[in-house]
């Protein structure tokens, strides 16, 4: 099985949301349309601004704190530009 890290990107309200899942297009759906709580409804619309591929999920888990961290927020902040 295959593990996806995701950034999203509300440009309307600039706010990042980074997330991995194993399955992108349900889980955008969700961000976008289907939730009804959670940080992300308030935000809508989102697109997506990168995603990477792993194969266990504990890859994964430990890209996507990356990205929560410091250096990794400063790393978005570039992709947004």
């Amino acid at each position: 099985m295959e593990y996806i890290v995701y950034i999203l990107f509300s440009e309307k309200h600039n706010k990042t949301y980074v997330g991995f899942t194993s399955s992108l297009i349900e889980r955008f759906k969700s961000h976008n349309e289907l939730a009804t709580k959670g940080y992300t409804i308030k935000y809508r619309p989102w697109m997506v601004l990168h995603i990477e591929v792993y194969q266990s999920k504990n890859e994964a888990i430990i890209r996507e704190k990356w990205f929560k961290s410091g250096v990794g927020r400063d790393y978005i902040s570039k992709l947004k530009k």
